[in-house]
């Protein structure tokens, strides 16, 4: 008897492990639509490929040599999965595999953030070869030291001083974004988005319905981002687990867009959507370094507290003239910061100074090793296009086509 209800919990936490995974895959097509939005019809080809490539990429970087590292063991240069995950305790209540594949599609998330800041002006060879070292060491090696559970360098353990990821605030999307940051200042901004007195100026994305709808699907996707982190469903403990992250998740999603709307309605005078769709994801990256501690109404204040600073974050970026075309590196980097500092407000397993510690050991690694990686790249093969390329538009020079042909100008010689 004992033995067939531990079968049964074994199936059931297995496949709500798998279909979680199988949400946060779905996170890629948001990133996807909500990058080809916020971009120019003209680079929209090279950025829907980009996010496509980086995602196989991810796969097969993280078998061959990412989990090993992270983790330990499990899949080392031979795509075969082993008796299990190192270090990890939950890993005898489902699948090995399962636990391969949900983490796979996290490190895919990570290197999703870099895309968009990049987009416009980067050479898609560079930015796939960055990715390559992105997702099979960089993410890797801060994930051991976090999630992975060894310590630093062999000099600290992250958890012995009080860190807590939940499910990646700081571990996934601060991490992303560190890389982004890097790869930006190494770019320079686009032709044209500052002028020689510092103003602003605005360049707005080609499709906003995609944006919108790229956010809708990066809201479902968080559902399993945040929900599968639970790693079991088929306990009453776990299962009530699963409903509360559920529930703060949406609710920290909500408080965010809201705050965000009104901040700018107050600043702009109007509704700034854009502003909107990045209140909402940062609502949600608030919430994901703890959402399974908080009541309902904290979650939507959590939210709301990332509404807010990603609203003045974008704007402090641009007065600074780092250009980031969709806003990756404020959504995913400032909110993801804040996301960490607001775990000890629920949980007392946790610190602040354990916090901040974690959050500057993963910025600076991983903000130091891209840099050497973009220095790198940017001396050997390059990692901006022409001039002239930037103005035509990355469509043609990258891939030789347009997504929109019958709007551009070369589409209608």
């Amino acid at each position: 008897m004992e033995n067939s209800i531990f079968e049964l919990q074994y199936a059931l936490d297995t496949f709500y492990f798998l279909v979680c995974g199988a949400l946060v895959m779905w996170m890629a097509a948001g990133f996807a639509m909500l990058e080809a939005g916020l971009v120019r019809a003209k680079n929209t080809t090279e950025i829907l490929l980009k996010n496509v490539s980086l995602y196989a990429v991810a796969c097969t970087m993280y078998m061959v040599c990412g989990y090993y590292i992270m983790y330990d063991g499990g899949v080392f240069l031979s795509g075969i999965m082993g008796d299990g995950v190192a270090g990890a305790e939950e890993a005898a209540t489902y699948a090995p595999s399962a636990d391969f594949y949900f983490q796979v599609v996290f490190v895919a998330t990570a290197m999703s953030i870099v895309s968009g800041a990049v987009a416009e002006r980067m050479k898609l060879w560079a930015f796939l070869a960055f990715a390559v070292v992105m997702t099979g060491f960089i993410y890797p090696m801060e994930g051991s030291w976090t999630w992975g559970g060894n310590a630093v360098f062999g000099m600290y353990t992250l958890g012995d001083l009080g860190f807590s990821d939940f499910a990646g605030s700081g571990i996934v999307h601060m991490a992303g974004a560190a890389a982004a940051l890097a790869g930006v200042l190494m770019l320079g901004a686009r032709k044209g988005k500052y002028g020689k007195n510092g103003e602003v100026n605005a360049i707005p994305g080609c499709n906003l319905p995609l944006a919108t709808l790229g956010t809708f699907i990066l809201w479902l996707g968080w559902f399993g981002f945040n929900g599968g982190s639970v790693l079991a469903t088929a306990s009453v403990e776990s299962a009530n687990a699963v409903a509360i992250v559920f529930t703060n998740t949406n609710a920290a999603a909500a408080g965010g867009l809201i705050a965000a709307m009104l901040v700018a309605r107050i600043l702009f005078g109007k509704a700034d959507l854009t502003m909107a769709l990045n209140g909402a994801l940062a609502g949600l990256v608030a919430i994901t370094a703890e959402p399974s501690t908080p009541t309902p109404l904290q979650a939507t204040l959590f939210g709301a507290l990332g509404g807010v600073l990603v609203v003045f974050s974008i704007l402090t970026l641009d007065k600074l003239k780092i250009d980031d075309p969709v806003g990756a590196i404020s959504v995913h980097g400032v909110v993801g910061l804040l996301g960490l500092l607001l775990v000890p407000f629920t949980n007392d397993g946790s610190s602040i100074t354990g916090q901040l510690i974690g959050a500057l050991t993963i910025f600076v690694w991983v903000f130091v090793a891209s840099m050497i990686v973009w220095a790198i790249l940017k001396a050997v093969i390059g990692i901006r296009v022409s001039e002239e390329e930037e103005f035509e538009g990355v469509d043609l020079s990258e891939c030789g086509m347009e997504a929109y042909p019958e709007f551009t100008a070369s589409g209608n010689k």
